[in-house]
């Protein structure tokens, strides 16, 4: 996901609490509340370029299970993507799905065994191999489906001092606000606050990670961010206060999706 946007993105953080204290109580929206958790499965994968048309063909080969995956409610949307901005040693590609349900998570990864998919040319192909599971408590997306969507992905760690509830003041008071109105705007059709369900990073790291459904789109959340940095200054130095950000890092891919 684009390091500019999300540099930018870590100052916004700090906005909403300027905001919440600026505007009037009566004017402030609604309450950001913790929702039920979600988990995705995200699987990365290290492709040798000669070998990145056959993803379309192991992709096409994983869509009926992911169908009927979401058609009976086992999980709430899937998706792929190609890596844009590509790094030395990271992925080319990814596969996901998300599910309100470890169970559900784990009911599709149990069938793509079973089917032999997970044993493709392609994947064969791959160099380097790693799987996720991420769980989120602050969520939302417009239903449907998307075809050559952009996905930002901003990687974060919380500062040794930062309170135990540092992430979800960042989520309810700052993030949340900011992406739901660029929700309602348009300029995104799904946003999520991630942490590890199954940890295998440092403790205390999380992910804000957001869908264009244009190039369009990447710059309105550009635009929408850099106008709050102009209006709230002091947005920067507030979220500075609980992250470290020598850890931050950002990704940036294209794909095809559907959430229900």
């Amino acid at each position: 996901m684009s390091k500019r946007v999300w540099s930018v993105f870590a100052g916004m953080c700090g906005l909403a609490m300027l905001t919440v204290c600026a505007i009037p109580s009566g004017a402030q929206m609604a309450e950001v509340k913790e929702k039920p958790p979600m988990y995705s499965y995200v699987a990365d994968w290290q492709i040798p370029r000669a070998h990145w048309a056959d993803m379309a063909s192991a992709n096409a080969a994983d869509k009926a299970i992911l169908d009927k995956a979401i058609a009976d409610g086992t999980i709430v949307g899937y998706g792929n993507d190609e890596v844009l901005v590509h790094q030395p040693d990271g992925a080319t590609h990814d596969d996901w799905w998300s599910a309100m349900s470890m169970a559900g998570l784990i009911k599709v990864l149990d069938q793509f065994y079973a089917s032999g998919n997970t044993s493709s040319p392609a994947l064969e192909s791959a160099t380097k191999h790693w799987d996720s599971i991420f769980v989120s408590r602050y969520y939302n997306w417009h239903p449907g489906s998307y075809k050559g969507g952009y996905t930002r992905a901003a990687s974060y760690r919380l500062k040794a001092d930062a309170p135990d509830d540092a992430i979800d003041t960042l989520s309810k008071h700052l993030v949340v606000p900011l992406l739901e109105k660029m929700l309602s705007d348009g300029a995104i059709s799904e946003y999520e606050i991630d942490t590890e369900a199954i940890h295998t990073q440092a403790p205390g790291t999380f992910w804000i990670v957001s869908i264009s459904s244009s190039p369009e789109g990447l710059d309105k959340v550009d635009a929408a961010i850099v106008d709050t940095l102009k209006n709230h200054p002091l947005s920067g130095p507030a979220f500075g206060s609980m992250t470290d950000s020598s850890a931050h890092r950002d990704e940036l891919s294209k794909g095809d999706g559907i959430y229900k």
